[in-house]
């Protein structure tokens, strides 16, 4: 049996209600995120919750946006929660996702090295900041890994007609965690989601320089994978998932999630009342 027919099958026997528990422990569904919703810990917070709510296990495979919706396409994961809103669209436009949601948001912010006031000018205008990164060359770290956070560097470059090249700019192909350890060690700037640089604020030598402008909102949504593009994948499990992360009491987690620890909240939650 799969892991989709252990969930719904009622066991008749104690052995049959053991053996359909290690089904499931063996066939967890795979929900791909970025390593965003990761590295913040938020995960490790709420999917034991989910599990010991609904007895369904879950692996999480954190890579980058783009890659998680590859993974989406090719069926190796059954339900998606990713923070690049028009990819997300397409997506399921294209027949892949069933339905997306918002769940929850927080927003870019550059950071670079502590004490920095290069951006003292203009604070909250990152396409400004860009210019004068790329204009005087300034030690910049990508993600290069066509994760949400890389992609909406490349839109901010494209706003501005500038291709960035040269020594400054080093694409690191990374996760968040990764590349903000690499602009420390560097003293370098970088585009992060500010739940990774909170969760990770006292390891780093690292301050934000540029923080709330129009154009660093960061979105994320929950997409399950079409079993029509991919029978193998656990629909019904996946979208138990997506249901269960907008529902009430859990947007409340979210909301909750940080405070104690790092003095705000990582994500705020957004998800519409159905």
């Amino acid at each position: 049996p799969t892991a989709q027919t252990a969930q719904t099958t009622s066991p008749t026997t104690p052995e049959a209600s053991e053996a359909s528990q290690q089904e499931s422990a063996k066939n967890p569904i795979v929900l791909a995120t970025t390593t965003s919703t990761q590295q913040t810990g938020l995960l490790d917070y709420l999917v034991p919750i989910f599990t010991e709510e609904t007895g369904i296990d879950v692996k999480v495979v954190a890579v980058g946006t783009g890659q998680a919706l590859e993974m989406g396409k090719n069926g190796e994961a059954d339900v998606l929660l990713v923070h690049a809103k028009a990819s997300e669209e397409e997506f399921v436009s294209e027949g892949y996702g069933t339905d997306r949601r918002d769940v929850m948001y927080n927003d870019f912010i550059l950071v670079g090295p502590k004490g920095d006031t290069t951006f003292a000018d203009a604070p909250n205008d990152i396409l400004k900041g860009f210019e004068k990164i790329a204009t005087e060359q300034l030690p910049f770290v990508s993600r290069g890994d066509d994760s949400g956070t890389h992609k909406k560097e490349l839109a901010l470059w494209k706003k501005l007609n500038i291709e960035p090249s040269g020594e400054w700019y080093v694409s690191a192909g990374k996760g968040m965690g990764e590349v903000l350890s690499m602009a420390s060690e560097m003293q370098a700037y970088t585009l992060a989601d500010r739940g990774t640089y909170l969760s990770m604020k006292n390891d780093l030598d690292l301050d934000i320089v540029i923080e709330k402008s129009e154009d660093l909102f960061n979105q994320y949504g929950v997409i399950p994978v079409n079993p029509e593009k991919n029978p193998t994948v656990h629909y019904d499990e996946g979208k138990a998932f997506a249901d269960w992360i907008v529902s009430a009491p859990v947007q409340k987690l979210i909301g909750e999630y940080g405070v104690e620890e790092f003095g705000q909240a990582l994500f705020v939650p957004n998800a519409k009342a159905e």
